[in-house]
């Protein structure tokens, strides 16, 4: 079995809305300072007196500003779902590369719409060609990850978490949930 206080701890708004996933480690912390409050345990101790936590929620109201994501390896990976954009086979994160749709070579540069995460093979055969020249095919056109997009993200890591299904989906989501 995982070690539990290396999962993930669902962050809720005071307002129940979900802010993030953070680690045991900082749940526990602001807990202790009085900061947040438990509101799913995992039914064990960290600590006597102290469950581990599953879903926080903030003692007071925290404003998130509408952003961007920042462009990263990490972000590009959770975008494209760890699937292929080319052959769309899922992968561990670690046997996935980002590919440029247009290679840097040809003036290809690096931003949302022309990074995609590719497999090894994949990537080989498009080498440094375009679509057109490689014979590939983009499975899903890649874009921008939004806060409408950050919030499927989330929604998607917790898909298989009970305790944090009540604080992600609504209940016209449900259905969409179950296909």
């Amino acid at each position: 079995m995982r070690d539990a206080t290396k999962s993930a701890v669902l962050q809720l708004n005071h307002a129940f809305e979900p802010m993030s996933f953070t680690s045991v480690r900082r749940a526990v912390a602001l807990v202790i300072k009085g900061k947040a409050m438990i509101v799913e345990d995992l039914d064990r101790e960290v600590h006597p007196g102290i469950p581990l936590p599953a879903v926080i929620r903030l003692r007071h109201y925290r404003y998130l500003p509408t952003r961007m994501q920042t462009l990263s390896r990490k972000n590009l990976l959770l975008r494209d779902r760890h699937t292929c954009q080319y052959c769309n086979t899922r992968f561990p994160p670690a046997e996935l590369t980002l590919d440029h749709v247009i290679p840097r070579s040809k003036g290809g540069p690096n931003t949302w719409s022309n990074l995609v995460a590719c497999c090894g093979p994949c990537n080989r055969k498009k080498a440094d060609k375009t679509l057109e020249e490689s014979g590939l095919t983009l499975y899903r056109r890649p874009r921008a990850v939004t806060i409408h997009t950050g919030r499927f993200l989330l929604r998607s890591i917790g898909v298989d978490d009970p305790k944090w299904k009540r604080y992600l989906y609504t209940e016209s989501d449900e259905a969409y949930v179950a296909r």
